[in-house]
């Protein structure tokens, strides 16, 4: 946990920094629209995954340790070749777990939140999920267990494996020749989180674009065909915390709503989008028929209310940064205080991003849980020991933040949702 942090120190910081500039580099080159609360939204589902990843937030039906010390029949010696059979290994299990999350309705709630903006870009990439609570797909490491890979050099390689499929969420790079025919580039991509029907669950591989031709999912992007970004049934929130839950919500919903009864226990392992079929004309979901005619969710942003979400998004950064580096002394159960807190930052701030009038309340449940966590430690996890007045601006970061809510709620917000004037006769 000490190492991921340190590590997270590094990573999210430059993750940042090549977001703002792969943005600015559009804005300012391309002349592209700059949809700043998108990107924020984006990030601000990094912020919870990390933290989820950090804490290590759920369990493993069948760990990677316990097959290797159990079933293998190899031993293999830490070497070259150890570490290229295992990245291997992990690209082909993150291959079949991906298509499985794309082919099956349970499944596809943990994956859901990764191609749920509506542009593509390198933000979009860290809209990872936390809904994954259950990990279900260590079996498809079985190879590598079998191979007698040991566990220590599997978690070495992970987080590599995953950085590694960062660079390509981009539309600012071209077809890149016969790397194309070996490795996943932007242009494979575009086709995996195109809404298109050519395109729709086509590319699954994350490193290496071998396995969809192996396999039969593999879908070149079609000169003729741009791609169109996002799912067919429009998540419509800024909230990533509501968006990783949004399909389980649904699958719920139409479980208790129908009334065939193997209905409501198949759903969960059905086709992605299929529904009870006396569920469906009844209580009709949003859906994109023509991927070339929909508006992108967008809901107005004076510049004040942007520029209050930049404050909170960097505040938020901020505490993430002081939990990073001091996950190892933090102990428990206060790592976990820590990382609800930052879970209250994202939602309270992103259903302001909604414009949503109950942002109020969430902001003030924050602050309050912070005011008590102050009041129960007797600091905030001992950064006085470091930064004397750190507790006093941070006191005074909440009072000025539910002050500020409040403002945007009621001079501004509430206006959505007035009445409209009556006609006079």
């Amino acid at each position: 946990m000490e190492l991921y942090g340190k590590i997270l120190m590094i990573a999210s910081p430059t993750f940042l920094v090549l977001v703002l500039l792969e943005k600015l580099y559009g804005w300012y080159f391309k002349q592209e629209q700059f949809r700043a609360m998108d990107m924020l939204s984006s990030l601000s589902s990094g912020y919870t995954n990390t933290v989820k990843d950090l804490l290590k937030i759920g369990i493993s039906l069948l760990s990677y340790e316990w097959m290797v010390n159990h079933w293998a029949v190899f031993e293999i010696k830490s070497s070259l070749l150890v570490y290229i059979i295992a990245f291997v290994a992990l690209d082909f299990a993150g291959y079949i777990g991906h298509a499985i999350n794309h082919k099956v309705n349970f499944f596809w709630n943990q994956h859901l939140i990764h191609h749920s903006s509506e542009e593509f870009n390198l933000a979009c990439a860290l809209r990872q999920s936390i809904s994954g609570l259950i990990n279900f797909f260590a079996i498809f490491l079985l190879p590598a267990a079998l191979l007698g890979v040991p566990a220590q050099i599997i978690y070495f390689i992970a987080p590599i494996h995953l950085f590694a499929q960062f660079w390509y969420h981009t539309v600012h790079i071209g077809k890149l020749g016969w790397l194309e025919k070996i490795i996943v580039t932007p242009s494979h991509h575009r086709v995996h989180h195109a809404i298109n029907p050519v395109y729709i669950d086509k590319n699954h591989g994350q490193i290496f674009i071998v396995w969809d031709k192996m396999f039969g999912t593999f879908q070149e992007e079609l000169p003729n065909v741009p791609p169109v970004y996002g799912i067919t049934t429009p998540v419509s929130t800024w909230n990533p915390i509501k968006i990783n839950f949004q399909h389980l919500w649904s699958l719920a919903l139409d479980a208790w709503r129908t009334d065939n009864f193997l209905d409501k226990f198949r759903i969960w392992f059905m086709p992605t989008g299929w529904r009870p079929a006396d569920v469906v004309d009844k209580y009709p979901l949003e859906k994109i028929k023509n991927p070339y005619q929909f508006q992108k969710y967008s809901p107005k942003a004076s510049i004040w209310l942007l520029t209050w979400t930049w404050v909170q998004f960097l505040t938020t950064f901020y505490f993430l940064l002081f939990l990073f580096g001091h996950i190892a002394s933090l102990g428990t159960p206060n790592v976990f205080f820590y990382g609800a807190y930052i879970f209250l930052m994202v939602y309270a701030y992103t259903e302001l991003m909604n414009r949503n009038p109950n942002a109020i309340y969430w902001e003030i449940l924050k602050n309050a849980f912070g005011f008590g966590l102050i009041y129960y430690l007797g600091d905030w996890f001992g950064i006085s020991q470091e930064y004397p007045w750190a507790v006093p601006a941070i006191m005074a970061y909440f009072v000025l933040s539910s002050i500020v809510t409040f403002v945007f709620v009621w001079f501004d917000i509430r206006s959505d949702f007035a009445p409209l004037p009556k006609m006079q006769n």
